[in-house]
């Protein structure tokens, strides 16, 4: 019901923040505040596309439903705004309107060329952990050139290396005519902050703003939410800092503990009712989370019954541990039929899924672990390549990526050639494929910009030679050719766009694609996943694997730095909140960790539960390790 001034909600898991959010926007419109003058951000598209669909419904319940496409509320992810208002003032930023999106293995090749051309070996200065320290300085509203003028002692090797490596990665992308993940937020927020009349332009357009999950926001997204609600001071956000587990990706909790601070006159309410998890299970995680000291004080209750007790299984070992979760899965589904889909398995760290996948598979239990991703393969990044170089000639990534894709007898000398700009030093049979290649790129700009995706994409498809390769190939390269038929069948719903914004969006889509978005909504299967991508998600049956102490709680924190310990015990919190109606916790004693198998200790977090809220199930399972014997000797001794 409020309107105007800023507005903290603070929602606990579970709590309905997506709701409250529609709510809230549908409230706006029918006070007379037009639909187009409203935005909201959040950070996955999965997030941003569900905000969307309930707002549409409650629109139409209402009889809101004489709304065109422009004049809808403008609900983005974070990144996805960015690409926006950065394709809308390409001139201001001296790039083309169709800049290439590159993902983090593009950057880490041109990183890894450029470590290269310095002399440098690539295995001593690692590309990814470059490209980490340039993304989390970017997150924090840093330039290069900002990075290269700090103070700094002169023994300070490395970040002389990230320095040097950083200017020249920013030429390239320059040159390129390009930007990376991060780029969409750091030039969107300097070009808010430098050009004033772009930011009254938004400020007049967006007079209400809404930001979900604010306390993931990083110095870069609380700097553009504060830009544009600077004139208006209409900003209402929504998070909840003990769900906050992006800290090392550079989140702030300062953001949402600081929030009346930094907006006066600023109203504060509690969502403390949870509709999703039994009352057994708020109690564990409230226990929990409580012995963390940088949050609020809230307390979640439901109306929900008590419900089953947290089940505890100690397993001997890592096998012991995936045959327990397997079998218990199997029980469920096929005694108590329970849809599998309603099944998650959650761990820290992605090396545990290898057991738990081979577990479920000699028991024979439908499974799928989040993050295969359609997008990531080969096929697909090839097709999407062919329509980002066509649009944007400057991109040498994708460029070099598809010239001899399928094989045109372009290697790596006629390609160091043409980047040298030395092509008329080649035969005239090379000149004529490159020439050739060249016409092609030309066609397929022509038809983007005329015609549907969908119907591009069976082009590109039919006169690359993608196709024709792989029709007479093997099983393999048959099933290589359906995923280039499934591209073609998702991009009918970008078909539907005006012509040239739909290959925009769908170029978009796939280049700010999250996990949780890959994950296939349809698919009856058990889930497996790290406790990070989990977070939005709920299942009614939830296992959480490898609470031992230095695996959950990582030994990768800072054990005497606290700000590092809170955020892991938030991650056991937003693991236990994934669950409506049962929680089993496992743990072994022996676990094999890159090669050397080690006794481990309980971890502190099962501990932190009180006792009544547990029953240990360890002697009433008997899995089928093959360690069973050892185990029935362990339990005894």
């Amino acid at each position: 019901m409020h309107k105007d001034g800023p507005l903290l909600i603070l929602a606990g898991a579970g709590a309905g923040k997506t709701r409250t959010i529609s709510y809230r926007i549908l409230h706006l419109i029918k006070n007379g505040v037009a639909p187009e003058n409203i935005l909201a951000v959040t950070f996955t598209n999965k997030a941003a596309n569900e905000m969307k669909e309930r707002v549409s419904k409650l629109l139409k319940k209402d009889f809101i439903s004489n709304i065109s496409f422009e004049e809808e509320p403008f609900i983005k992810t974070f990144h996805s705004l960015g690409v926006y208002i950065l394709r809308e003032n390409f001139k201001e930023l001296n790039i083309s309107k169709y800049f290439s999106i590159l993902d983090k293995n593009d950057s880490q090749k041109i990183i890894k060329e450029i470590i290269i051309s310095l002399d440098l070996d690539p295995k001593q200065i690692e590309p990814k952990k470059i490209l980490g320290v340039i993304s989390k300085q970017k997150g924090n509203f840093i330039t290069p050139f900002d990075y290269e003028s700090e103070p700094r002692s002169g023994s300070d090797f490395l970040s002389k290396i990230i320095s040097d490596v950083w200017i020249k990665y920013e030429e390239r992308l320059n040159k390129e005519k390009s930007l990376d993940f991060d780029d969409l937020l750091l030039k969107t927020a300097t070009l808010l902050k430098e050009k004033k009349d772009i930011l009254e332009r938004y400020q007049k357009k967006w007079k209400y703003i809404h930001i979900d999950e604010y306390q993931d926001t990083n110095k870069v997204q609380y700097k553009i939410a504060k830009l544009l609600s600077g004139k208006n001071k209409n900003i209402c956000v929504v998070g909840d800092e003990d769900q906050l587990i992006y800290a090392w990706r550079g989140a702030s909790i300062r953001n949402i503990l600081n929030f009346e601070k930094d907006f006066s006159k600023s109203q504060t309410i509690l969502l403390e009712e949870n509709y999703r998890s039994t009352q057994n299970i708020l109690a564990a995680a409230n226990k929990v989370i409580k012995k963390n000291s940088l949050r609020k004080d809230k307390n979640l209750f439901t109306k929900n019954n008590a419900g089953e007790k947290i089940d505890l299984y100690s397993a001997y070992d890592e096998k012991d541990e995936a045959n327990f979760i397997a079998l218990t899965a199997q029980d469920l589904i096929e005694n108590q039929k329970i849809p599998a889909q309603e099944i998650a398995v959650l761990y820290r760290t992605n090396f545990q899924s290898r057991n738990l996948e081979e577990a479920f598979l000699n028991v024979g239990v439908p499974y799928q672990v989040l993050g295969t991703k359609f997008f990531d393969r080969k096929e697909i990044k090839d097709i999407i390549s062919y329509i980002k170089t066509s649009l944007n000639s400057e991109n040498l990534i994708d460029f070099k990526r598809v010239v001899n894709t399928p094989a045109r007898g372009i290697g790596k000398v006629t390609l160091a050639k043409i980047f040298a700009d030395k092509e008329d030093e080649l035969s005239s049979t090379i000149q004529l494929k490159i020439k050739n290649f060249r016409s092609l790129l030309i066609k397929i700009k022509e038809i983007a910009l005329i015609k549907e995706p969908s119907i591009l994409i069976k082009f590109i498809i039919q006169e690359s030679g993608l196709g024709d390769k792989l029709k007479s190939g093997t099983e393999e390269d048959l099933e290589r050719l359906s995923n280039m038929k499934e591209l073609v069948s998702l991009a009918l719903k970008y078909d539907k766009m005006p012509i040239g914004e739909g290959i925009e969006k769908l170029l978009e889509d796939v280049a700010l694609m999250t996990d949780q978005d890959k994950m296939e909504k349809k698919t009856n299967a058990v889930k497996l996943m790290t406790v990070h991508a989990s977070k939005g998600l709920e299942f009614d049956f939830v296992f959480i694997a490898g609470l031992e102490d230095e695996l959950f709680p990582s030994k990768m924190y800072d054990k005497s730095d606290s700000n590092q310990e809170e955020e892991e015990r938030r991650l056991f919190y937003v693991a236990l909140t994934r669950a409506r109606k049962k929680l089993f916790l496992t743990y072994t004693s022996m676990r094999t960790i890159f090669g050397s198998r080690r006794t481990n200790t309980i971890s502190e977090f099962i501990t932190d539960i009180d006792d009544n809220l547990i029953e240990d199930v360890s002697d009433n399972h008997y899995t089928n390790s093959s360690e069973g014997s050892e185990k029935i000797e362990y339990l005894e001794w």
